[in-house]
C-alpha cells in the first residue's frame, strides 16, 4: 500500500489480522520477546496522526520487554486475557480493559495463560526509545507483593 493521507479500511481477518497490514516481529529474536506480533494499524503510513494505533498478539508464555520511557499508552485488551506490570502494581487484563501506562513508568505485558493475549496499543506517533530499568525501578519491583516474581527480565 503506497504512503499517503487518504481514509481507508482495514478489514479485520479471521486470524486476528487485518487486510493490507504486515505482521512485524515485536524486537528482534536475540531477547526472550519471541512469541510477540505486531501490526501498525493506523500511523506511519503517511497519515497525519499525532499516535499510532498497533495491535499486539502474544503467545502463551511470552511476554515483552521489561522497560520505561517518556511517552505514555493505552493498551485495551481485545483477545483473550493477560497481565500487565505499570509500576509496582500487576493488573489482569480480560476483554475490553483498557490500561493506561503513565510516563517513565516500568512495564511490562505478560501471557501466562493458554490462550493469545491480543491488545491493541495507543502511543505518540513521535515517541523516545525504551529504556532499562535502573537499579531503583528494580528494587521497587522487587519490594512489591504485586510484582515480586511476576515480571520477567
Amino acid at each position: 500500500m503506497p504512503p499517503d493521507n487518504k481514509s481507508r479500511l482495514h478489514k479485520s481477518l479471521p486470524d486476528h489480522s487485518w487486510s493490507e497490514v504486515a505482521k512485524e516481529r515485536y524486537k528482534e529474536a536475540d531477547g526472550c520477546w519471541c512469541g510477540i506480533d505486531r501490526n501498525t494499524l493506523v500511523g506511519g503510513r503517511g497519515e497525519n496522526t499525532r499516535f499510532q494505533l498497533r495491535y499486539f498478539e502474544i503467545t502463551p508464555g511470552g511476554n515483552s520487554s521489561l522497560e520505561k520511557h517518556v511517552h505514555e499508552h493505552a493498551v485495551i485488551c481485545v483477545r483473550g486475557k493477560g497481565q500487565a506490570i505499570a509500576g509496582t502494581h500487576a493488573y489482569d487484563l480480560n476483554n475490553m480493559d483498557v490500561l493506561y501506562v503513565s510516563p517513565d513508568t516500568p512495564h511490562q505485558l505478560l501471557n501466562p495463560y493458554d490462550e493469545p493475549f491480543g491488545f491493541f496499543c495507543i502511543v505518540d506517533s513521535e515517541r523516545d526509545r525504551p529504556r532499562e530499568l535502573e537499579a531503583e525501578d528494580m528494587a521497587g519491583l522487587d519490594a512489591s507483593s504485586e510484582t515480586k516474581g511476576v515480571y520477567r527480565k
